[in-house]
């Protein structure tokens, strides 16, 4: 999952959800001098992961994109999937989308000082352009997947996945759903645990 599943699935706790947010950018065990719910977030957060690829689901969905963006489409999947949650919001949050992720970058200020080096760098952006609330916008998505493509020279190719999104969008969106379900289920489960 992208930037806002992982938040979403971290619960009430902020720094939880900082951990999860930017444990991509950690490697190893290079986080056991942050607090320990920020670690909880990191450990959460790789157990997301390590069941999202494993889902199949999702593995049917990264099959639909492999051919034209080989190990890409799992990165690609993560994005729409995102998509699908902002755009589906109410239906998982009684709280509204924009007050979610204002919450969220204000406890990035609060918190500035757990932030790794990547995340400081890139809160700023983030925030200006407001990236977690255009995931619900198609524009946004493309913005985001255009922005990708250019981090890898454009060797991704993940700017024109937006098409395979075009084609596939009832079945993107009715997989997700489906798969969401459980994914909610095992975070919540896993959180109990840390």
């Amino acid at each position: 999952m992208n930037f806002l599943a992982h938040i979403y699935l971290s619960g009430d706790n902020d720094l939880i959800k900082i951990g999860n947010f930017m444990a991509d950018g950690i490697r190893g065990k290079h986080y056991e001098h942050l607090p320990e719910d920020v670690q909880k977030g990191i450990i959460l957060h790789r157990n997301i992961d390590t069941f999202t690829d494993s889902h199949p689901i999702f593995r049917e969905g990264t099959k639909r994109l492999h051919e034209k963006y080989h190990h890409y489409a799992g990165v690609i999947l993560d994005v729409f999937y995102d998509h699908f949650l902002a755009k589906n919001w109410n239906v998982y949050s009684v709280e509204r989308l924009d007050d979610f992720i204002e919450r969220f970058y204000q406890s990035l200020r609060d918190n500035y000082a757990f932030l790794t080096e990547k995340t400081q760098s890139l809160m700023p952006y983030m925030i200006k352009y407001n990236w977690l609330l255009n995931y619900q916008y198609k524009e946004g998505i493309a913005r985001i997947l255009f922005q990708m493509d250019q981090r890898t020279k454009n060797n991704s190719k993940m700017q024109f996945s937006i098409e395979e999104l075009e084609i596939y969008y009832e079945l993107f969106e009715s997989e997700f759903k489906e798969f969401f379900e459980d994914l909610k289920t095992f975070a919540a489960q896993k959180l109990l645990t840390l």
